[in-house]
Formats: C-alpha cells, structure tokens, sequence
C-alpha cells in the first residue's frame, strides 16, 4: 500500500489516539509489525505559538518509519504555516483531523466540526498540501450527525483538493464511540475516489480486519481502541493474513513483561513521575479480562514507581 511517495509494508495501521499513541506505544506497536504509526493530535495553533507542552509530542523516533503526524485547526492560514515549520521533522506523513468528536475541539470549529463545513475543508487541504512537500492524508468520520452523513462529499473534495489518502471512521459525531460502525459508508466512499481509502471502526482481530476489507474493498485498516493495551494486535493480523488461524491471548507472564518494558519506555522518555502515572491507564486495558484485574486497577491508582510497578505486577498477574 502506498500514500503519495510513502509505501507501507502492510496496511495495519495504528490509529492516532490522545493519550495513548505517544512515542512509547509506538515503539511496541511498530515491534509488533504495524505498517503505518498515527501520532497524537497536535494543535496547530500550539505549534505557531510555540506552547511547551507541545515539544513532546512532536518527538519521533528514526525506528518508527513511517509515521504520520496529525494536526488539527481550522484556520488554513494557520494549518498550513505550522506544516511549513514542521516539514523538516522526520515524520513521513502529514494529517489532518477532521474527526475528533471532543466537546472542547468541536466547539472550537475543530475536529469533527469541520464536516459541517466542506467548503473550510477544501481550503484547509488545499492550502496544507501546497506548502509542503510530504503526502497529506484527512481523517474523517461518517459525518456529524445522522442527518449529516457527508463522509463521500468531503472524501471528494479532499481527493480534489490535493489530499493523498482519506481515512473514515465509520460512525458520526454525535455517536462518538457508541453503538456499531458502519461499514457501509467506508464501502461508498471507496467507491466515490481513487487515492487510497483507510477504514476505521470496531476491527478487534484479523477476522475483524479482513472483514471489513472484503466488505468495503478498503485499502488499509485503522486499529484505535483494538490497540490500547494490545500492541500485539499488530502481529495478530498479520498471522491471521497469512494462516487464517487466530492465535491464543498472550499468558500472564506475556502481559506483565509487556507491560514493565512499556514502562521503562515511558519512563525513559517522560521521566518516572510522569510515566508511571500514565501507565496507570495502559495496565487497565492491559489486564482487561484476566483474574483479579478489578482488584489490580484499583491498586494501580496508588503505585508512584516502577519498583512498586514491578512488584504489583508480580503479585497480582499469575
């Protein structure tokens, strides 16, 4: 599969994701054989008003190739001056969000927003893809609402506007993460354009992965919520193409050692204050369904490093 000039080794995509898809995670998820790596949404305004926190996220590491970087905003003059002064940064892939259904963007005219705007979002894409050089790539979802289902008429105006793959999630806005995705607006939009088309919607497996492909004829799968705590979902799906055959859970002794090397990751690049805090919410879904993870979560709220990390971990995951 190829975006623009970028070809991806296969079409297993990790889904950009605040909170979670941070440099870390990546890394795991590129061991496990992702083909393409989404960051997490950076502002485009932060960026152009050089917000510190904003530093961070912008950090790539040389074995994530390829990887894209998501911006959201709806200013193009603003867009496309924050892609100017980011292009050199070894990302492979510039996107823009036209998906996040968050309250605080959305209200902003951001995110999902936009989709109530086409003709915005032609200028957004026009304006981005004109000042750099890199592939860029939109995502979007069915629509806002079910009264606004445009997902097809802002693939179009994308495709048009210089835009060199779309990924659409398969619920609208107002859905946020709730009830099934429909496929069936990935199929439609598939169907409307001719640059690569990327589904995203409740792929939990390598069944699920290639059902929605042969359902829609999509070109690559998006993985969001199937990744947090999964990494392995990756190399799942890729024995699944290859065999057809689902391989088991990884044992306990598998979680917890994925787990303590996620840590010592976050805590590498974030420092153990920071890192262990935020490993809090990965060894929830980390540990969804074992024996005794409800006890575990709440024992998790209280560890402060990786000792104390290491020794619940050995205690609780058996």
């Amino acid at each position: 599969m190829n975006i623009g000039n970028v070809k991806l080794d296969n079409p297993y995509i990790l889904a950009p994701m605040a909170g979670v898809t941070d440099l870390p995670f990546r890394l795991l998820c590129k061991e496990q054989g992702a083909g393409l790596l989404c960051m997490e949404m950076i502002s485009a305004k932060a960026l152009i008003y050089g917000n510190r926190n904003t530093k961070q996220l912008l950090e790539i590491h040389p074995e994530e190739y390829p990887v894209s970087l998501q911006l959201f905003g709806s200013d193009p003059e603003i867009m496309s001056e924050a892609a100017r002064r980011i292009e050199d940064r070894p990302f492979q892939i510039l996107d823009i969000n036209m998906g996040c259904p968050v309250p605080k963007v959305v209200k902003n005219g951001e995110g999902s927003a936009l989709m109530n705007d086409p003709g915005l979002v032609r200028r957004i894409v026009e304006k981005v893809s004109r000042a750099i050089q890199k592939p860029v790539t939109v995502k979007i979802r069915k629509g806002f609402d079910d009264q606004h289902v445009n997902a097809v008429e802002i693939a179009r105006i994308a495709e048009d506007a210089g835009a060199s793959a779309v990924a659409v999630h398969g619920r609208t806005r107002e859905q946020y993460y709730s009830g099934k995705a429909d496929w069936d607006i990935i199929r439609q939009v598939k169907e409307a354009v001719s640059i690569p088309v990327i589904g995203n919607g409740d792929v939990v497996s390598g069944a699920s992965a290639l059902a929605m492909m042969e359902e829609t004829g999509c070109d690559g799968v998006m993985i969001g919520r199937g990744a947090q705590g999964n990494p392995w979902i990756f190399s799942d799906l890729l024995e699944y193409e290859r065999t057809g055959k689902l391989r088991p859970r990884p044992g306990a002794d598998e979680i917890r050692e994925m787990m303590l090397r996620h840590a010592r990751l976050q805590i590498r690049y974030k420092g153990e204050y920071l890192g262990i805090r935020e490993m809090r919410k990965h060894v929830s879904w980390y540990t969804k369904g074992l024996p005794g993870s409800a006890r575990l979560r709440e024992a998790i709220n209280q560890v402060e490093s990786y000792e104390e990390l290491e020794q619940l971990l050995s205690e609780k995951i058996r």
